[in-house]
């Protein structure tokens, strides 16, 4: 029987990088500076894993394997997105192949526009939930072997790992807050109509990703922590236009915080 892509992209995990660190970390826009601290990386493109080549600026699209202070580490440096045409298999497929693999746990990161206007470009923002407004599950189709057909999203984001976060966030004095993350398909940048309407639906957050990564890996029983950077502030809020380069060049400058919470926590978890 012929394997399915996440069984390929295991077998090439397991075959070229050997058995799974115990917390793999998927890396948003313009966060992938963060694989700077990792020791003895191991580099490999996601093509030779069998995995979707990334195709936006801000994502580099390797998996690097390394540990930080002693405790290994598998770090996705870039995701797909389903704005860009690509299947819903595709855009999860990361993810899928991660718990596959076998890590304990997958931190989920983001560059995210704030909804709330209490939240400034920098912010750091524990998710605590999220509005699937994408038009589009992960799930559908096909019964994806290995977990429900209809799984409960209740704890879908793990409580004890977000508790861990705010934690040593508090430990560190790193700002953190809790939120809600608004999910929309892009790639335009919401209207200032939509902002309002997030408000009002509870959101703190928004973005073009994540939601359906959650929703793969609470079907498969994955522990996942999801932490947002707010890069810009949402429409209606930022007296300028709204731009990609904004993006990543604030998630780029804003990533020692970030980098300094993960680092503690993989520690803690290792």
């Amino acid at each position: 029987m012929s394997q399915n892509p996440v069984q390929h992209a295991v077998a090439l995990l397991q075959d070229t990088l050997g058995p799974p660190p115990s917390t793999a970390v998927v890396l948003g826009s313009g966060l992938s500076g963060l694989v700077d601290r990792l020791q003895d990386p191991v580099r490999v493109p996601y093509a030779d894993l069998g995995l979707p080549p990334t195709g936006v600026a801000g994502h580099s699209g390797a998996l690097v394997r390394g540990s930080l202070q002693g405790v290994p580490v598998a770090m996705l440096a870039g995701r797909v997105h389903v704005y860009e045409g690509r299947s819903l298999e595709q855009v999860v497929r990361a993810v899928r192949a991660m718990a596959g693999w076998g890590v304990d746990r997958v931190v989920l990161t983001n560059a995210v526009g704030a909804v709330d206007p209490a939240l400034r470009p920098g912010s750091l923002v524990a998710v605590t939930d999220h509005l699937n407004l994408m038009g589009v599950n992960p799930l559908e189709g096909p019964a994806w072997p290995g977990g429900p057909r209809f799984p409960d999203l209740t704890g879908a984001y793990t409580a004890g790992l977000r508790a861990d976060a705010l934690s040593i966030a508090e430990q560190l004095d790193i700002p953190l807050r809790s939120g809600v993350y608004a999910a929309m398909r892009g790639p335009s940048y919401e209207t200032p109509a939509e902002i309002r309407m997030l408000q009002a639906m509870g959101a703190s957050t928004v973005g073009m990703s994540t939601a359906p990564e959650v929703i793969a890996l609470a079907q498969l029983g994955t522990p996942l922590l999801a932490v947002g950077m707010v890069s810009n502030l949402a429409a209606g809020h930022a007296e300028q236009p709204l731009t990609h380069a904004e993006v990543t060049e604030t998630a780029a400058r804003a990533g020692a915080g970030l980098a300094d919470l993960l680092q503690a926590l993989v520690q803690r978890w290792g």
